[in-house]
């Protein structure tokens, strides 16, 4: 599984064959690249704020990904038909071409309508992908990686998606203010008993600007022996050869 962070939240994640990109916002500072550069499979949306799906109508041959109400709404907006986008919602699993896709809830707001504006869109989410469907068998052999999406520090991740889903690698907002700061996403990581984490979400607005070195010594202090990767932007990795 290769991992490519192309700043803020936005993430492209190959899965053998099959190429997710998550949260399209190329209009950040950590990139270089644009939506032309990639053509994926599946796009997946964690929920309706624009710094989430200002890109989703550069992929019109990708299928749209992610609850009922916010990609009814990007359909609408971009004009995708049905066969263009995919409803699913909190606790199912989705198999996209050699990805299963599992959504998870995420703890924050979700404006739709451009900006941040009303109606709700309902719930926000995170996914974890896998290469091999979940099960309670446990496969040493799977990879799999949890975006945690736009969230707060939730039980969910220690009862829930770290003992049942299992992740191996995390991605987890850092930047505070709208979501977890340094020290949160730590304890996040501590409770998902991951191999190694990722943080996303900062230093694209004033009001998330952060030293990511806060992230690194967090994780330290809850004991935890997840290796923190700070990438730059538009830097990819191999989940395996981690």
């Amino acid at each position: 599984m290769e991992l490519t962070w192309l700043g803020h939240a936005t993430w492209h994640v190959s899965v053998g064959d099959t190429d997710l990109l998550i949260d399209p916002f190329f209009d950040n500072p950590k990139t270089d690249a644009d939506p032309d550069d990639y053509d994926p499979d599946v796009v997946l949306v964690t929920h309706g704020h624009d710094d989430h799906v200002a890109d989703v109508g550069a992929f019109p041959d990708a299928t749209v990904a992610g609850t009922p109400e916010v990609v009814g709404h990007l359909a609408e907006e971009h004009g995708l038909g049905e066969d263009a986008v995919t409803g699913f919602n909190l606790g199912g699993t989705v198999e996209f071409g050699d990805a299963y896709v599992t959504m998870h809830r995420a703890d924050h707001t979700n404006g739709l309508e451009g900006g941040f504006n009303a109606p709700s869109g309902g719930s926000c989410a995170g996914y974890v992908i896998s290469d091999t469907k979940p099960t309670q068998i446990e496969d040493a052999d799977s990879s799999t990686f949890y975006h945690a999406g736009d969230t707060g520090l939730m039980t969910e991740m220690r009862d829930v998606i770290g003992p049942y889903l299992e992740p191996d690698a995390a991605a987890l907002p850092v930047g505070d203010h709208f979501t977890m700061g340094p020290m949160q996403a730590a304890i996040a990581v501590d409770w998902l008993d991951v191999d190694h984490a990722f943080p996303m979400h900062y230093d694209t607005f004033p009001p998330i600007e952060i030293d990511t070195q806060e992230f690194v010594n967090e994780v330290a202090g809850t004991g935890s022996d997840a290796e923190v990767h700070v990438l730059d932007g538009d830097e990819s990795v191999t989940l395996e050869d981690l």
